[in-house]
């Protein structure tokens, strides 16, 4: 009778950013291996924190599963469990694993958090440190054959990616069941940032073949995947490779919507206009401006490059979002404003804002004490201050970030944000702070999740009215208003498909036309002209025309 191996692992929500792919790669590569793959069963098994019987209190979600993973295994007493672990799961899956073994089943662990300290958690049978496909079936070959015993903390080596077989191929998982997937073009990174697990890495980036991922994206093709995460750390870092993967992907999945991390200081406008021909967002690590802080986290920046690629997406058309990092060493509060001002300036589709995280095997780790770091001992490890940011700092910080989601992202207001602070004479942040100040309910309560837009544009416009009574400049109201109401309808339209009638203070060309990019202008020189508009989708574009 095989022997039941079971991967599991715990996800925060169930979606293609939290698709269980390392489970599953282990998974994968368990049944492929030649000396184990007849003696042993395979099963996938993720449980989910939004999952309606899943407990919320820790203590029963961790018997809870153990519990689960006894009755798919049969309670067969040879069973092995690897369980692939992160900072928000690590407590959980680790009491969860003392269960089992006081039960008699061994238990192995894998992921990112294991690889940080695997001596730390001892809870497991086994610690598998590093990329685990060529590890972990050797070790369950050894326990299955009974070889000598094998030490607890392994250390493994990077395999070949060559010889690691694909879960969506392997039908370990289907996209199919997660809407989306996460998808491995490349491991290693070549650049070394001291907060990231990759900073002590070996600074090589490590391809998979282009005869897997074509096969993948045949698959992909066939399931009619709607979105693609794509997990490199940075996409464009070998730009002719990048280039052929977004020819080969225009070509075989030209309606599936993909995600990429990239570096927009090697944004050229050849790369620009091949990303251009396909449904596509990039999401660019700023992290900081403040130069120091930069070289204190071992982050390359250069300013004016990083300027020239945001300028030619915004060019081409293509979506971007920035990410900022508060709690860095040599980040004072001064210069983290500093950083939200200068993002905001790029006219980003989205800003998010993290606090950072110390995570245990980083580079930055091993400096906290010497940088003056004081952080959670625990995860998700934030920092709670630092040698220039006190911990009420970190919390104004905090309530800029919640500000920024719910207004700015949630709030969908790139296109006219700029103009706006620029028109009231406020710097983004100012404004940020203003809306927290008066809205700070809403942005705890709805900064972490999916809210109404029509509800949050009623929001942005009450605020925004207040603001320029306040400022005394009442007079550009109304084409605020106009331009709020405008394309906050063509953003619904184009998320649902669906017509919407938008009644406007002036004509709806004039609104949609860059003239609208000067406030002050617009109000002093173009006449109010009352319109109503529908909001539509014409040849896959949205349109608007004008209704009585």
């Amino acid at each position: 009778m095989p022997i039941p191996v079971i991967c599991t692992t715990l996800l925060i929500e169930k979606s293609p950013q939290a698709l269980p792919l390392g489970a599953a790669c282990i998974a994968s590569a368990v049944k492929n291996d030649k000396n184990i793959g007849g003696k042993v069963s395979v099963q996938l098994k993720a449980f989910c924190l939004e999952d309606a019987d899943f407990p919320k209190e820790k203590t029963k979600a961790s018997k809870y599963i153990a519990d689960k993973l006894t009755e798919i295994s049969g309670g067969n007493k040879d069973a092995i469990f690897c369980f692939s672990c992160f900072v928000w799961n690590i407590k959980i899956l680790e009491s969860a694993s003392k269960i089992l073994r006081e039960k008699g089943f061994i238990c192995i662990a894998g992921g990112p958090e294991i690889t940080a300290h695997p001596s730390f958690y001892k809870e497991f049978d086994y610690t598998v440190s590093g990329e685990g496909e060529i590890t972990v079936p050797s070790l369950i070959s050894k326990i299955i054959n009974k070889y000598e015993k094998s030490d607890r903390v392994i250390i493994s080596q990077s395999p070949d990616l060559a010889v690691i077989h694909s879960p969506y191929l392997d039908g370990i998982i289907d996209p199919a069941e997660y809407e989306g997937a996460l998808w491995e073009l490349a491991r290693g990174c070549p650049y070394k940032c001291a907060y990231c697990y990759e900073s002590k890495g070996q600074k090589t980036v490590r391809l998979f073949p282009m005869e897997r991922i074509k096969a993948e994206l045949e698959l992909f093709a066939k399931k009619k995947v709607p979105q693609v995460f794509v997990l490199d750390p940075t996409y464009n870092v070998n730009k002719r490779r990048a280039v052929e993967l977004l020819k080969l992907i225009a070509s075989k999945t030209p309606d599936t919507f993909y995600y990429f991390e990239a570096r927009a200081e090697l944004i050229d406008r050849e790369l620009a206009k091949e990303f251009q021909k396909i449904p596509c967002a990039l999401q660019i690590g700023l992290q900081s401006t403040n130069e120091e802080t930069l070289k204190l986290v071992n982050r390359p920046f250069d300013k004016n490059k990083f300027c020239k690629g945001l300028r030619i997406l915004n060019e081409e058309g293509i979506t971007f979002g920035l990410d900022l990092i508060y709690g860095l060493p040599g980040e004072s509060f001064c210069s983290f404003r500093n950083g939200i001002d200068f993002a905001i300036s790029q006219y980003p589709n989205n800003l998010e804002i993290f606090c950072l995280s110390v995570l245990p095997g980083t580079d930055l780790f091993d400096r906290a004490n010497h940088l003056g770091l004081i952080y959670e001992d625990t995860p998700p490890y934030h920092v709670i201050k630092t040698k220039l940011l006190t911990e009420e700092d970190m919390e104004r910080a905090r309530k800029l970030a919640a500000a920024c989601t719910y207004f700015y992202n949630t709030g969908r207001a790139v296109t006219w944000f700029n103009p706006v602070c620029h028109v009231l004479k406020l710097k983004p942040s100012k404004f940020f702070e203003l809306f927290y100040q008066k809205y700070s309910k809403i942005c705890e309560e709805n900064c972490s999740c999916e809210c109404n837009h029509i509800d949050i544009e009623k929001i942005q416009l009450e605020f925004l009215k207040g603001l320029f009574a306040e400022h005394k400049q009442e007079r550009y109201y109304r084409v605020v208003e106009d331009i709020v109401k405008f394309y906050g309808a063509i953003s619904r339209t184009t998320d649902t498909g669906k017509a919407e009638a938008v009644q406007l203070n002036h004509n709806a060309d004039y609104v949609a036309s860059d003239y609208a990019s000067d406030i002050r202008w617009f109000s002093e020189n173009v006449k109010p002209q009352k319109c109503k508009i529908q909001t539509f989708i014409n040849n896959g574009d949205v349109d608007f025309r004008y209704i009585k």
